[in-house]
């Protein structure tokens, strides 16, 4: 009887799991696109109908093991409730699953247009940039460049959360202030 239980044991333990037909075990899905898109326009509208975001690209890749879109050459336009337009562009983009963060990557240039006449345009510019759509803050931890209007600043990595109107500039800092009606 001791014998056939450690036989027992030696098999179940020697035995291989999973991975043969009708299997349940799930096997780790490789970073292979599950579909893609070309020269491609999206579109998501507000339940007013309003246009909310639209995002081109040259190509596009989704991977289903990450849930990532990545977008090649991508512009991506959203408005805000207020109206105010923000444009973004790069050589490339990464997208987490529901769109709420936004990496990136290549020359990559975010601008905001104000509705309102008194506030100037505002681009920020760099290598590097990780848009949070729902907090509508961008990040950086490579070095930007701001300009707002006539007045350009430079940082080393830099934190803009758009809802507090606050930017923080880290690292080594230089800016140009010009006065209103000035060119650069």
């Amino acid at each position: 009887m001791a014998l056939l239980a450690l036989a027992t044991y030696w098999l179940a333990r020697s035995t291989p799991t999973g991975g043969g037909p009708g299997s349940s075990s799930i096997r780790p899905s490789k970073h292979e696109p599950d579909y893609f898109l070309k020269n491609f326009s999206v579109k998501s509208f507000a339940g007013n109908g309003r246009l909310k975001t639209e995002i081109q690209g040259a190509e596009g890749y989704h991977y289903p093991d990450t849930d990532t879109l990545e977008i090649l050459n991508p512009r991506i336009r959203s408005y805000s409730e207020a109206g105010a337009l923000t444009v973004a562009t790069a050589k490339k983009a990464i997208s987490n699953g529901d769109g709420s963060q936004v990496q990136l990557i290549g020359d990559a240039v975010v601008t905001r247009e104000s509705p309102a006449k008194d506030q100037p345009k505002l681009e920020v510019s760099g290598d590097f940039l990780h848009i949070y759509a729902d907090e509508e803050k961008v990040k950086s931890d490579r070095p930007v460049t701001l300009k707002r209007g006539n007045d350009v600043f430079q940082a080393d990595n830099m934190e803009y959360d758009n809802l507090d109107r606050v930017l923080e500039l880290r690292g080594r800092v230089r800016g140009t202030l010009r006065p209103r009606g000035t060119t650069p």
